[in-house]
């Protein structure tokens, strides 16, 4: 089985042996992040396949090279805020996905920021047993070490087994977010859902998932930038949604470890300027 992985406009990219053997095509022509972090002004597939290369050759994604401990890639991405959740103990541990591992629970605010700061729309993944080890050794819990699923609710069932309560966990789909606050009502959670990956969502999807979100990003969707009612907002090209009051508090935790000065400022949301956006939101 290969990994397949959703990026840069949602362009699907299948990797064999390290090496990039299918690329679709793109579902967005323009991304404000890629553009200002790796100059690409028009996203192709080709475009798509370069920058693929470039993660397993920079820091070796799916393969046994993989570096698990990272920069902060973005001041407010997913892994970012989980990040500075765990390290301010506002989180007791993440449920969150690795390429070459599927689901991990991991307590380890480096080792989270490590799998996840990089990371696109990760579709599937086998296992790979230098990421695994390297997860292992760093504390991480391989939800199934032998097919390295990803499967979200299973992993936060996994975390609550082991005594966790206050648990992040990202998810792409209204349905997984929707079991999880089952879960959480089950098993008495304090959940943080964090959804991800959402370009390409329909109108009722997007509304399912972000009325079980606490935090959404916005990727290039538009029934997601048409359909929130913020409490936070954090930029405004690519902009991460704080969705309830437990969301808003992650996110401003997160934002005293951002180094550059912070405007802050109260005003309707969420502000979308117009030539700032993806194009086109999908």
């Amino acid at each position: 089985m290969p990994h397949i992985m959703e990026l840069l406009g949602k362009t699907r990219v299948v990797v064999k042996d390290g090496k990039v053997v299918e690329v679709g095509e793109p579902e967005v022509d323009w991304c404000p992040l890629f553009a200002k972090i790796r100059g690409i002004q028009k996203i192709t597939g080709e475009e798509a396949k370069k920058n693929m290369e470039f993660r397993i050759k920079d820091f070796g994604m799916f393969t046994d090279k993989r570096k698990l401990e990272l920069e902060d890639f973005v001041g407010f991405g997913a892994s970012e805020v989980m990040m500075t959740g765990l390290s301010r103990g506002l989180l007791d541990t993440t449920v969150t996905a690795c390429d070459g591992a599927g689901t991990v629970i991991s307590n380890n605010p480096t080792l989270v920021q490590g799998m996840g700061g990089r990371m696109s729309g990760l579709v599937e993944t086998e296992p790979i047993d230098g990421i695994i080890n390297g997860i292992q050794e760093r504390g991480g819990i391989v939800l199934d070490p032998s097919t390295a699923v990803m499967d979200p609710v299973a992993g936060v069932k996994k975390a609550a087994e082991l005594g966790y309560k206050k648990i992040a966990v990202t998810v792409a789909f209204a349905d997984t977010a929707k079991k999880c606050r089952e879960l959480e009502a089950e098993l008495g959670l304090d959940l943080v859902v964090i959804a991800v990956h959402v370009t390409g969502l329909d109108r009722e999807e997007a509304q399912a998932l972000v009325e079980n979100s606490d935090i959404a990003t916005s990727c290039a969707s538009k029934p997601v930038r048409d359909l929130v009612k913020p409490l936070a907002q954090v930029g405004t090209a690519v902009p991460l949604f704080a969705l309830t009051q437990k969301g808003k508090e992650l996110v401003i935790e997160r934002a005293k470890d951002i180094k550059t000065p912070l405007l802050i400022n109260t005003m309707a949301l969420p502000v979308l300027p117009e030539h700032k956006q993806p194009r086109d939101l999908i």
